[in-house]
């Protein structure tokens, strides 16, 4: 591994995901039919997602891979605001699908009791806790098999939930679609220990960029489209870890007023999934020529843009860059906390339920 010495549960649990998910490609395909071992309901035609904090992140992550990939309607609501609604969808034929590391989330739990209270509709839940109070309410299950997650950051649990919500979106069509729809994506998933593993060598560009966010203020994570699920997550790591006030945001949505923040002295980060769109390019530009913060963007770049850091592992397809992306992200994290001296397993202020589930 990259790691000399692992010196804190982060380090060793964004390692650990190379291991973690060919574990979970091996219990949930099988290796004769390439079939996907999920049972799921039949007919589906809405999804609605309910979670919290980076579980959350990875709901709305889901929200449009699971629209690409099955063209199944979905939406992503926080458990708290779900809570909230005086009125939750019941439309016939509709997925609701929860999200929770431990499975004792306490606001998703009161959310699969209203949507038990007030509908008919079927429950799945993802959760890395297959004995927990969630895992026994749900109708239908997908564990992460991410094992004990000691840091309060999520890292394993996290790309663990991705990867889940990416195999119930390919099993949903997988009996609609042509073999080879579902066969593309299903080969590219078991190239992504290696991206985990180019992403982790990426180490020590992102220790000298991560020294110049130590020192920031003003920190924005902007994105477009799928990716800012990931500028949410990303925003979340660095401020449980770093106490750092940064933000996240649509960079369309940003220029309209929010960008005034780049008055001051600042960094923007941009994460690109994909060939970055013309509107994307010159509003980077523009955010350059008004403001001139230091920018970098984490993914593949364009010539047309002149970064200070460009942070990226070289990949087949979206999907793939989304974990090249989050690892990095989670090691730009993990690194600024580091430089300042930070205690990364236990900030102060912030707990977390583990479970005992090795892989």
């Amino acid at each position: 591994m990259f790691f000399k010495k692992k010196k804190t549960n982060m380090e060793a649990e964004i390692v650990e995901q190379s291991a973690i998910i060919p574990y979970i490609l091996m219990k949930y395909i099988d290796p004769v039919t390439g079939e996907i071992k999920l049972e799921l309901p039949q007919n589906i035609r809405k999804i609605v997602l309910v979670a919290s904090g980076s579980s959350y992140h990875c709901a709305r992550f889901a929200v449009d891979l699971v629209e690409k990939i099955s063209k199944i309607e979905t939406r992503a609501i926080y458990s708290s605001e779900f809570l909230l609604k005086n009125l939750i969808p019941t439309d016939k034929n509709t997925l609701y699908i929860f999200i929770t590391q431990s499975g004792e989330t306490s606001d998703t739990l009161k959310s699969v009791e209203r949507v038990k209270k007030e509908t008919n509709l079927p429950t799945l839940c993802i959760t890395n806790n297959e004995n927990s109070t969630i895992w026994k309410m749900c109708d239908y299950h997908a564990a992460c098999f991410a094992g004990v997650e000691q840091g309060i950051a999520a890292t394993k649990s996290f790309t663990s939930q991705m990867l889940c919500l990416i195999l119930i979106s390919l099993k949903l069509i997988e009996n609609a679609e042509p073999p080879s729809v579902t066969e593309r994506y299903k080969k590219s998933l078991f190239h992504l220990p290696a991206i985990v593993e180019k992403a982790i060598a990426k180490r020590e560009l992102i220790k000298k960029f991560a020294r110049r966010l130590a020192k920031e203020n003003t920190i924005v994570i902007t994105a477009d489209g799928i990716s800012y699920s990931l500028a949410k997550e990303g925003a979340l790591k660095i401020k449980e870890t770093s106490y750092k006030n940064i933000s996240a945001a649509i960079l369309g949505e940003f220029m309209h007023g929010h960008v005034a923040v780049l008055n001051n002295k600042a960094t923007l980060i941009y994460i690109a999934v994909d060939r970055i769109s013309e509107r994307s390019i010159n509003n980077l530009n523009k955010i350059k020529t008004d403001y001139n913060p230091l920018i970098a963007i984490i993914g593949p770049s364009d010539e047309r843009i002149t970064p200070d850091y460009n942070i990226n592992v070289e990949c087949e397809n979206e999907i793939q860059q989304l974990f090249a992306n989050v690892v990095i992200l989670q090691l730009l994290a993990l690194e600024t906390a580091l430089k300042l001296r930070r205690n990364v397993d236990h900030p102060k202020g912030l707990h977390k339920v583990v479970v005992d589930k090795s892989i």
